[in-house]
């Protein structure tokens, strides 16, 4: 189904979207890698080259473009690349996000300058230039990478700036199934009922400790490939948790995905 579809994945030269890179790879689609990351470092690990070869070791076919979302003309020659390369683009994966999760007087205003141009400038941008493409695509998808509206003063209150970027995210995403409804192009986000082991839990929510009582990207790279394979003209408009998707794939026993089985597990943010 997804032989020959192109999709870009932002923030995709590691954690969770690579992990999606992967599996949509597995299924024989073309990925563009469209990420910062062009040099090794070891906090974080991966680059957008890296990311490719595995693409392509695992059955797909990648395009590495350095991208950084908060720069508008980089998004544009993505867009354009991706379309040049692999002649559309199918689907749009808003992966790339900045976390900050620091108390209103803590938080610099490079900071939240940094989050609001990432998740909420650079997504939007990022969707808006994929637009044109999106709608000449058979089953076009868009599918952001935020919570539910879960719009309470127990998040807003730990980190407002971060939180409001996320929960920007997710009302555009309902906006956007709304507007593009007429031209099939479906949008959902996702997100994690606990936290996932990636580089930003290890260095920022917690090191090692919390690393280990998360799961494993594959959670969402399964979850959002079910998406992504949807019907986009009926499959829209949801802002969905990674083990209510599971569940409508008949998948109930999650123990497989945890780093350490058996260990009582982290709830993410916004659940």
């Amino acid at each position: 189904m997804l032989k020959g579809k192109t999709f870009i994945i932002t923030g995709a030269s590691r954690g969770i979207g690579k992990a999606i890179a992967l599996k949509l790879a597995v299924h024989g689609a073309n990925i563009v890698v469209a990420s910062k990351s062009v040099t090794e470092d070891p906090r974080l690990g991966g680059t957008i080259y890296s990311a490719a070869q595995e693409i392509e070791e695992a059955g797909g076919k990648a395009l590495p473009v350095a991208c950084d979302i908060r720069f508008e003309d980089q998004i544009v020659q993505v867009v354009t690349r991706a379309a040049e390369v692999f002649g559309g683009i199918d689907g749009l994966v808003n992966n790339a996000s900045a976390i900050c999760l620091t108390n209103t007087e803590q938080t610099e205003t490079k900071r939240f300058d940094l989050m609001h141009d990432i998740n909420v400038r650079g997504t939007f941008l990022m969707t808006r230039h994929c637009i044109p493409f999106l709608r000449e695509s058979s089953n076009p998808h868009i599918l952001t990478l935020s919570p539910p509206l879960n719009i309470t003063t127990q998040w807003l209150k730990l980190s407002v700036a971060y939180s409001i970027s996320k929960f920007n995210m997710s009302m555009m995403t309902l906006g956007w199934a709304e507007e593009f409804r007429s031209f099939g192009i479906a949008a959902n986000a996702l997100w994690p009922v606990t936290t996932i082991a990636t580089a930003a839990v290890q260095n920022l929510l917690g090191g090692a400790s919390m690393a280990a009582r998360s799961r494993k990207p594959e959670i969402m790279a399964d979850a959002a490939h079910y998406i992504l394979t949807q019907p986009s003209r009926s499959f829209t408009g949801q802002l969905l948790l990674d083990e209510q998707v599971l569940k409508m794939m008949g998948i109930t026993d999650l123990t497989g995905y945890a780093v350490t089985p058996g260990v009582e597990l982290q709830k993410d943010l916004f659940v």
